[in-house]
Parts: structure tokens; sequence; C-alpha cells
């Protein structure tokens, strides 16, 4: 079975006048693949695509794929939007007394199943001009437990209450005081109650316009629980929390799968292997398929993931492994110092930071951790020069590249006059290409309009172009939101990269913990009140540094013995014990 996807949102006629269909080899024999559809944009037919590949290597804005996909795969299709449109093949199955988890990358037909678990989406089983009824996606699934699952769906027997994923756009659907909003799904716990348990004394005051990323993620989770619910989904719960909140909210859910159906979709993989029991893996290509493997136990799926393989599926989904070190940090940086500062402070109104004094190493990467609202981003902007200290001074004589928390799309042009408007000469090098722009995958981007890129698109050019600008020092706020799980891993392999090549430091700060374990060399650690007072202390080493705050954060991380990779012991746990005792928070050797 071939799939012949045609992008139809990257496919440009006016500049290339479907040059694809010169390169065809059954249309110089008078049949032709590729045709104008009815919107002036190439359509591909799948019946008479030989798969050759020319096209989509031929075809300069990568509009089209040709995809081999195994025979067997016909009769396991669930949805498809259209003809030459994204396809996804075979579902999940919540079970009780478990939680469920789903792992792949965006665009890939996650949240689309979400909609199909909740019965909000009926799937169409491929017929996208005739679709099927309910009882007959109900025959289609006969004897199996998705038909047991949806059948009390469809009867109205099971009741789901679902957290969306696209939080940011809460406010846009409700714009009064958070207070409304929660007294409506008051059903299984009190307002009160769900403010106590999500922390939100504070932003139960406000209206929804007013409140952050954290606080908004908190009360969707909060308007989530609160439904009286027999399966509760939740759509990457952790998105804008710190690592504090995403541990809580974890435990939150982890409890509920007692006596609830509980399904997640989440991208840090720490927090996923903490509360999720089973886990199905997705692999398929972004906006062309999706296929849902067959569930495994967490640490199985997780390795799976990292090394790219099902061996199950005899399924390669990336060219390469994603591999772990046992210890961290390099020892072969330069003991001078790029940067050095003083003991530093800023003062607001209702907010005081100290930071104390410190230095940053030529070569040395520094992770950042901590709390939200407790400094870390206005520490960064006093490095970067944005924020002027209430006291202490910066070394202004270092040039520095700063990529800001949050990312304000206002280039009016494509990706690719960005950066030839601001790294023209280091954008067309050859290293920029291969250590920057290939694993971040920008060539699918670079004719995008900047204003029209999402959240994770965004993020991967503002990364790149961060690391694009001559400096001696890269800080980083936040590089790893509203990027999946492959993504994250590939960012913090460039950004570490580009240092060990470039002989240049960086400053990371994140609240993934894969992320920081892959990129860093030492760590900061910030602790106060958060929103009150905020205090920064090191560098230290990295052992020292994640010690200090998974201490606060009371949790201990093992290695795991195939992948190196960092584990969340469970609470109470022998290991968890024993490492405690030790005071090893973050790894034993």
């Amino acid at each position: 079975m071939r799939i012949a996807a045609l992008l139809k949102d990257r496919c440009q006629p006016k500049k290339c006048n479907t040059e694809c269909i010169k390169y065809c080899p059954i249309v110089r024999t008078g049949v032709e693949v590729v045709v104008m559809g009815e919107s002036g944009k190439p359509e591909i037919s799948e019946e008479l695509c030989a798969g050759c590949g020319i096209c989509t290597h031929k075809c300069p804005f990568e509009a089209i794929k040709i995809i081999g996909l195994p025979d067997e795969l016909l009769d396991d299709i669930v949805h498809q939007y259209g003809e030459n449109s994204f396809r996804l093949y075979r579902l999940p199955v919540p079970k009780t007394g478990v939680v469920t988890g789903i792992l792949g990358p965006n665009g890939i037909g996650k949240s689309t199943s979400f909609k199909m678990l909740s019965g909000e989406l009926i799937p169409n089983l491929g017929r996208f001009d005739n679709p099927p009824s309910k009882e007959e996606v109900l025959d289609h699934f006969a004897g199996s437990e998705v038909k047991d699952y949806l059948e009390k769906v469809y009867s109205k027997k099971f009741r789901t209450s679902m957290k969306p994923q696209y939080v940011d756009k809460l406010p846009t659907v409700f714009k009064g005081p958070v207070i409304d909003l929660l007294k409506k799904v008051e059903e299984r716990m009190t307002v009160s109650e769900a403010v106590d348990l999500l922390e939100l004394q504070e932003a139960v005051k406000r209206n929804m316009t007013d409140l952050s990323g954290g606080e908004l993620q908190r009360v969707a989770i909060a308007a989530t629980l609160m439904k009286d619910a027999d399966i509760y989904f939740f759509d990457e719960p952790s998105s804008y929390l710190d690592i504090y909140q995403r541990i809580k909210i974890a435990r939150i859910i982890e409890s509920m799968a007692a006596e609830k159906n509980v399904v997640v979709i989440e991208h840090d993989l720490a927090i996923l292997d903490f509360l999720a029991e089973n886990v199905y893996l997705v692999f398929g290509s972004e906006g062309a398929y999706g296929v849902f493997s067959q569930p495994r136990q967490v640490r199985a799926s997780i390795n799976v993931y990292l090394d790219g393989y099902a061996k199950e599926e005899n399924i390669r989904f990336r060219e390469y492994p994603i591999r772990f070190e046992s210890h961290p940090p390099r020892e072969n940086w330069q003991q001078l110092a790029l940067m050095e500062y003083g003991e530093l402070s800023c003062e607001y109104p209702a907010f005081k930071l100290k930071v104390d004094a410190g230095s940053i190493k030529i070569g040395e990467t520094v992770g950042v951790v901590g709390p939200n609202a407790i400094g870390k981003t206005t520490f960064v902007k006093m490095l970067a020069g944005v924020q002027v200290p209430s006291g202490g001074d910066v070394d202004r004589k270092i040039k520095v590249s700063y990529k800001p928390q949050y990312i304000s799309p206002d280039f009016d042009g494509t990706v690719i006059d960005l950066f030839n408007t601001y790294v023209k000469d280091f954008f067309e090098s050859g290293f920029f290409q291969t250590e920057i722009a290939h694993p971040m995958n920008l060539k699918v981007l670079l004719e995008k309009n900047v204003k029209t890129l999402s959240g994770g698109e965004l993020q991967r050019v503002a990364v790149a172009l961060c690391l694009a600008r001559d400096a001696d020092i890269y800080l980083l706020d936040e590089p790893s939101a509203y990027l999946d799980s492959n993504q994250r891993m590939e960012t913090a392999k460039t950004i570490r990269r580009t240092m060990e090549k470039r002989g240049r430091s960086a400053m990371v700060v994140d609240h993934d913990i894969y992320f920081l374990d892959m990129v860093s060399d030492s760590m900061m650690v910030f602790e106060g009140q958060p929103g009150f007072d905020g205090h920064g202390m090191g560098p230290f080493d990295m052992r020292q540094g994640m010690n200090m705050f998974l201490k606060k954060v009371d949790i201990t991380f093992r290695r795991d013995n195939d992948t190196n990779r960092p584990r969340i012991n469970k609470p109470g746990s022998r290991l968890d014990r024993e490492q405690k005792g030790k005071g090893e928070y973050y790894y034993s050797s």
C-alpha cells in the first residue's frame, strides 16, 4: 500500500509551475499522476503513483511525500481527512486501574484520537466522502476492545472530561472570572477543593484573560478534574508548568487511575515515565499519517522511542537512536572564566531577586532550574543586558545572543527572509546547514511566513536564529516549550553540539529534566517564594546542583540500565529510600 500525500499548505505551483509533473516517469507515457485540482494546486493520484520518489526530491518545497506502508494496515485505517490527506491507523484503548500514556511527535494524530475516544469525532474508516454511521463504526470494530469502549461512549454510558492541548486559547472562549468558569463544572469536587488542590488562590480572583500560561494550565486541569466523568483525557498537562507543579499534577492524575479511566498525552518523558503504566507509541509522518502501535509497559515504550526502532512492527521511525551519557559533565572545557558577575539584585514593588556572585567558564553550558516566578528569566535578562540590575554589575565586554522565553513573531516575511536579514553569511555556511538546520528540520519551514508559524515551529526558528548569531555566550530561556519529545531531544543535542564544536558557552533555562540532562555541564539553582522573592545560587557541578534542586522537589532519579536516561523513582520505593538516605537525589553511581 502506498500513500501519495500532497501537503497542500506547502505546495506553491505559481513558483514552480508544477515542475514535479516533468519528472514523473508515468507522465512520460501519457498518464498524468500529478494533475491540477480545482484549487489550482496539484493533486496526486495514489492509484497511478509508481512510488519512484523522484518528485519528492525535485519539489523545492517538500510538498510531496510518497510513503510505502504494509498492506495489512489497510484494514486498520480509522480516519482520513480527504484525498491525499492525513490518515490515522488504529486507536488506543483506555484501561481502568492504570494511566494510559500516548507518546509520539506533533502532527501525527494523538489529539485526533482523543476526539474519537471522547465521541467528539466519529471515525470515518477512510470513507471521507461517505462517512459511516456510529452503528457501522461499531460493526467494523466488532470483537475488539475498541468496539466495547466506543459502544459505551456512543450510548452515553461513559461520561468524558477532556483537558485541551492549547490552554492559551481558553481566554478567547471564556473571558469572564475564573471562579465563574469553575462553578460551571462543580461536580465531583467543589471550587474551594479544586483551588486548594491546584494552588489557584490568586488565579481564582482574576479574569481568564489576566492569567499566565501556568495558571491557565492549572485552571484547565482543575476544570477537568471537577467534572464527574468515567474517563479523563489530559492533552499535554505539563506545558507551562515548572518541575514542582509537574510532579504534583502527575501524582494527582496517577491517584485518579484507581477508579477512573485516564489517558495522557505527554512530551516530558520523565513525567510520562512517572505517571503512566502502559504507553502507546505513535509513529508515522507529520501531516501525512500516524499509526498506533500495540501498548507496551512504560519503560519499554520510552526505550523503544529513544532507540527509534519498533522491533515488533519492524519499523524504524528515526534515523538514529537518542543516547544519554552516564556522566553528563564534560572534562574538556577550559577552566578560564568567560563571564564573571558579582552579587546581583533586582527589586520590583512586589518581588525581590538576589543572585550570588558566580562565573561561566569558556565552553561551559549552564542549566538553570527552579520554580516559576522565582527570578530565572529576570537573571537571564540581566546577563543579556535587557534588564538593568538594582545592585551589582555584569561584564558587558562579551557578545551575547539571547532567546527570550516568550517569542513574538513580529517579522514581516518568510523564515528564509528572517535568516537572510540577520545572519545571512552563517546561514549559508555548511556548519549551520549540517549542525543546526538539518537536525532541527528547518527546511520545511523556510518558505513559510514567520507570522503563520505554530508555537513549536516558531520555537525551532528562534533557537536556530539564536545559535546562528556570532556571540561568546548564548542565553536560551525555555527552548523546549511547545516542542514534542523528539524535537526536544534534537534541540538539546543541537545546542550542546554547537557549543562544543564552536567553543562557546551557553546558559539554558528549562523545566524538562531530560533536556537539561542532555545539554548541561553544570547547574544553577533558584529557590525562594514564587512571586515574592528569589535567590539564585551556583553554578554548581551537575550532581551537586541537581541534588540541591531535587531535594526541594522531594523526588529521586536513577539511571535506566539500557539507555542511561534519568528515571524518577516511585515515592517510597526501596531505591527512593536508599538514595534519600545517601543524599543522592540525582542518580547513584
